[in-house]
C-alpha cells in the first residue's frame, strides 16, 4: 500500500470504537497506509508506543475529561497516554447531541456549568504532562461558544479537536465555524459531508472526501503547521438534524432565525447522494486515497 500523510480515528468505526483493540487499530491502518491512529488506549500503552515507533507512526490517544473535581481517571489517562507516546489528546463534554440529550435551557446551562467545572480541574493536570487536549466541537458547542471557552481557558496545552462537519447540526455554516476554531486546533476529526432535507429538517451524511461540501484545501490552510489530519469517515445512515421541530430549540436562548433560514437553503440546493455500499475498511481507503489527491 502506499505511504499517505493522514491518520484514521477509531470513531471511524463507530458500532466497535469503544473497544476496538488500540494495536489492532494500529496495523489495520499502517495496512492501509495510514500515517497515525487516534484511539482510546486499550492494550499495554508500552506496548502501543513500541508499535507505533516501529510502523513510524503518529499516535493520538483519545481522553475522558475529569468528572467535576474528581481528576484521578482523568490523570491516569494522561499517564497512559505519555507512556503511549501520543503527541495529542482529544476529549469532548458531550458524547452525545445537545439537541437530543437536553429537553430544557436549564438542563443545557447545568451542562455548561459541569463542563467548566471539569475543564478547570484538567488544565493543572494538562500543564504537568505537557500533552496538548483538544475539545472536540462535538454537535455540542457551537463554533461562537467553543471558542469562548478557548479564551477563557487560554493554554499551551488546552486546544480544540477541529471537527470539520460537525457544526452544520447546529445551525453554523461549516466554513465558518472551521475559521473561527482553526486558530485554537492541536487535533483533527478530518471529514467531508453531504446535506439533504426531510420533513423536520436536515439529513446529514459523511461522503468521500473531495466529494461533498467542506472546502478541504481552505480549511486545511487555515490550521497551523504540525497538527495532524486525521480522518473520520463513519459509516451510517444519514443523521437527522431536526431544527424545524420546536424541541430542538429548547436549548439556545434565543431563535437564530437568519441561521435557520441559511441553512434551510443551504440544504435544499443539494441533493444527498444514496448511502454507501461500501464497508467501513473501503469507505476508509478511498478517503485515504482521495486525500492524497487534493494534496
Amino acid at each position: 500500500m502506499p505511504r499517505y500523510s493522514m491518520g484514521v480515528s477509531a470513531t471511524s468505526y463507530l458500532s466497535v470504537w469503544e473497544s476496538i483493540d488500540t494495536l489492532e487499530l494500529l496495523e489495520r491502518s499502517h495496512g492501509f497506509g495510514a500515517a497515525g491512529i487516534q484511539a482510546v488506549i486499550h492494550g499495554d500503552p508500552v506496548r502501543i508506543r513500541r508499535e507505533a515507533e516501529q510502523l513510524e507512526m503518529y499516535f493520538e490517544a483519545m481522553v475522558p475529561l475529569p468528572r467535576g473535581t474528581d481528576t484521578a481517571e482523568f490523570e491516569h489517562s494522561l499517564k497512559d497516554a505519555q507512556a503511549a507516546g501520543a503527541t495529542a489528546l482529544r476529549a469532548a463534554c458531550l458524547g452525545t447531541r445537545r439537541y437530543e440529550t437536553f429537553k430544557t435551557l436549564d438542563d443545557w446551562k447545568q451542562h455548561v456549568a459541569e463542563s467548566r467545572e471539569a475543564l478547570e480541574a484538567a488544565l493543572p493536570i494538562l500543564d504537568k504532562y505537557k500533552i496538548p487536549l483538544g475539545l472536540e466541537n462535538h454537535k455540542d458547542w457551537t463554533a461562537d461558544e467553543l471558542a469562548a471557552l478557548m479564551k477563557r481557558y487560554s493554554s499551551e496545552y488546552f486546544g480544540v479537536c477541529l471537527d470539520f462537519g460537525n457544526n452544520i447540526a447546529l445551525l453554523d455554516d461549516p466554513m465558518e465555524a472551521i475559521e473561527k476554531l482553526a486558530p485554537y486546533t492541536v487535533s483533527t476529526h478530518v471529514k467531508d459531508i453531504a446535506v439533504g432535507t426531510y420533513d423536520e429538517g436536515i439529513l446529514l451524511s459523511e461522503v468521500i472526501l473531495g466529494q461533498g461540501l467542506i472546502d478541504l484545501p481552505r480549511a486545511v490552510g487555515l490550521i497551523r503547521p504540525g497538527v495532524r489530519m486525521t480522518l473520520e469517515m463513519i459509516t451510517r445512515a444519514p443523521l437527522k438534524i431536526p431544527f424545524l421541530s420546536e424541541p430542538y430549540w429548547a436549548t439556545f436562548p434565543e431563535t437564530r432565525a437568519s441561521e435557520l433560514a441559511r441553512t434551510l437553503r443551504f440544504a435544499q440546493k443539494h441533493r444527498l447522494p444514496p448511502v454507501s455500499g461500501l464497508s467501513e475498511d473501503e469507505n476508509v481507503m478511498q478517503c485515504l486515497a482521495a486525500w492524497e489527491q487534493l494534496y
